[in-house]
């Protein structure tokens, strides 16, 4: 079923929501980054019943509103019809607790990303860590931490490779590191 485009006909909504209920892991439907339905393993990991999330938008879930911006952004350029992408972030429970976790997502339409989406939330070990880093340079420290070249980072997030080297220098300097590998390992291990 998960395969399946939600807009195609023969598929209810409630044959999409018994799909949900089956997975066994936290699973969300969304049209247009509102949360359309999920499973109970979802409103869970975010510390919610399933009812108190189901037509809200996704910027609940967000540490902030630049976070949602900037990986609506992201996503936008990143998902087409079709295809399956996935990024490492902060995203923000109940009472504002703040986790790790990778999201992969399906977009159903290649005109409108974002118009039928399925998206899986893994939860990660890694801590949230110092509450001093902007979202970009978490989202970088990610993207080097997957083994990300600064190229790669450049292009995924419509920057400059300079910019990205720029904040790779800066991290490194403000934290006494030594090189990128230092700083890497830093950032996974850090309040461990």
């Amino acid at each position: 079923m998960v395969t399946q485009r939600p807009s195609d006909p023969e598929q209810s909504g409630e044959s999409l929501r018994f799909a949900l209920r089956e997975i066994p892991k936290p699973m969300v439907f969304a049209a247009h980054r509102i949360i359309r339905d999920c499973n109970e393993e979802f409103a869970g990991l975010f510390g919610y019943r399933r009812e108190e999330i189901v037509g809200t938008s996704f910027s609940k879930l967000y540490p902030g509103v630049a976070d949602f911006v900037r990986i609506g952004h992201l996503w936008r350029t990143h998902l087409t019809g079709g295809a399956t992408f996935h990024d490492e972030r902060v995203m923000a429970g109940a009472a504002g607790r703040r986790f790790w976790c990778r999201v992969t997502g399906r977009s159903a339409q290649a005109s409108d990303p974002f118009a039928a989406a399925l998206y899986c939330f893994e939860p990660m070990s890694r801590p949230v860590g110092d509450a001093a880093l902007t979202p970009r340079q978490r989202q970088i420290l990610s993207l080097l931490a997957q083994g990300r070249t600064s190229a790669a980072i450049a292009a995924e997030m419509s920057l400059s490779t300079r910019t990205v080297e720029a904040h790779r220098l800066r991290l490194s300097r403000r934290l006494g590191l030594a090189n990128t590998a230092a700083l890497v390992a830093w950032f996974c291990e850090q309040d461990a």
